[in-house]
């Protein structure tokens, strides 16, 4: 299990987290929602290891999360990010490649045949040969979501994996998390303003608002929940509404 236990973190006198606690299990998929500002990724980034948390912990199996990235990576926590961080100069292959051997998921003998199996799980494995950095915003997503899972992940976190993307495709990338999880059973984090999917594929909820948990619960309780309506989803229809933007 990886989990936080009243994270608080303070970046001088603003406190971007409060209390905050979630638990993540192999074989769940958790959603964690909220207005813009509202905590989502500085919390992603304390349960990473990216930076520790002011107050509170984070451990993986009851032990202190580490900070050195390959370390978490070998211990089974990988993530994306919000803003693309592929290697644009290697080839899709060559990132999903990166992926698995940086975390010690692959000998070189092996890694092109993980890597292409892997692309073809998210759909892409016709790109594999091209350079990532001529890829659409869409499929580099994708991608950055294979490079992940090629690290065979036990907790796989996304932040904003269906940023840009229409609705075929969110639909699509729903499709293709429900399949990591049953051919994993990984545990999935998805950090994501798209609520149709958050919806859909979510076993829980965790809403945030202003650093601090508003609402935990399942799909249909949090979009009935009174504060989240007013905090974060408005008077709008959930299942016709999908809140943009970047934190």
């Amino acid at each position: 299990m990886l989990e936080a236990v009243e994270v608080g973190k303070r970046f001088g006198g603003v406190h971007a987290l409060r209390n905050v606690s979630l638990r993540l299990r192999e074989g769940d998929v958790v959603g964690l929602i909220g207005p813009n500002g509202s905590g989502k990724t500085t919390f992603l980034n304390c349960l990473s290891g990216v930076f520790p948390p002011t107050t509170g912990r984070v451990a993986l199996d009851g032990r202190p999360i580490p900070r050195r990235g390959h370390t978490i990576a070998r211990r089974g926590v990988v993530r994306t990010f919000q803003n693309i961080r592929l290697f644009g100069w290697l080839t899709a292959l060559q990132n999903v490649e990166v992926g698995a051997l940086g975390a010690g998921r692959a000998r070189r003998g092996s890694s092109d045949r993980q890597a292409r199996e892997t692309l073809a799980k998210l759909g892409i494995e016709r790109l594999a040969d091209r350079y990532a950095g001529t890829l659409s915003y869409g499929d580099q997503r994708r991608l950055e979501i294979a490079r992940a899972l090629a690290a065979q992940p036990r907790f796989l976190l996304l932040d904003e994996p269906a940023a840009g993307m229409n609705e075929a495709e969110s639909a699509e990338l729903g499709g293709a998390v429900q399949g990591i999880r049953k051919e994993h059973g990984c545990g999935v984090l998805v950090v994501e303003h798209d609520l149709r999917l958050i919806m859909r594929i979510c076993d829980h909820v965790v809403v945030l608002n202003e650093g601090e948990v508003i609402a935990s619960g399942s799909p249909g309780e949090v979009r009935s929940d009174p504060a989240v309506v007013a905090a974060y989803i408005g008077t709008e229809d959930t299942g016709n509404a999908t809140n943009g933007g970047a934190e």
